[in-house]
């Protein structure tokens, strides 16, 4: 499955707008400067992103060449909130509010969801893969066996949920070449539980 987050939906339509318009595609300031970025380097990280999913060429040829070479995905019904990356091994830094992006309706049921991109191997016998967005229901509490993004003093990983004897949790991945993590139950917070995968094949 292939999806764009709400800006790079913006930024592919101004490209596709511009070349309808003027039969050139804009440059990278020109996009800089009509989504408020603070750099070409952001506009140039989000050309590259719509070039590797197919949705833009680069002709090396030509200083603004770039065409339009597939059609946005319809917009499912149902946005949520990317807000960063959550690590399937060690655990890395807590996520924050970022973009938005589309997910197919029938992977949120009732209450708040949010998206991750999956950093790591950890999970990779449950199938989930390095650069894989994830689903995820926001619950403090989870069920033996849930799947979970946790935070474990402060930064965030995703692992299985095992309560412990003698007060502690066991954060279980699904890899057996990665050790467990193990400690107080005081250390871990629950931020949600996995729902539903997103992956780019």
């Amino acid at each position: 499955m292939d999806f764009l987050t709400t800006r790079q939906r913006d930024v592919l339509d101004f490209i596709r707008d511009r070349i309808t318009a003027e039969g050139v595609a804009p440059t990278l300031r020109e996009i800089s400067a009509h989504f408020g970025f603070s750099s070409t380097a952001s506009a140039q990280k989000h050309v590259n992103l719509l070039v590797s999913k197919g949705f833009l060429e680069k002709n090396k040829h030509q200083k603004q060449g770039l065409r339009v070479v597939g059609a946005a995905p319809a917009s499912p019904s149902v946005t949520l909130p990317l807000v960063g990356a959550v690590a399937a091994g060690s655990p890395i830094e807590n996520f924050g509010e970022s973009e938005e992006t589309s997910v197919p309706p029938d992977m949120v049921g009732k209450g708040d969801h949010f998206v991750l991109q999956v950093r790591g191997l950890s999970m990779i016998d449950d199938g989930i893969h390095d650069g894989d967005h994830i689903v995820v229901k926001r619950v403090p509490e989870a069920k033996p066996g849930d799947t979970v993004v946790a935070l474990v003093d402060g930064e965030a990983t995703l692992k299985r949920f095992f309560p412990e004897p003698g007060g502690r949790v066991r954060l279980q991945g699904a890899n057996p070449a990665m050790s467990p993590i193990v400690m107080p139950a005081s250390r871990v917070v629950i931020q949600g539980i996995l729902v539903g995968l997103l992956r780019k094949y």
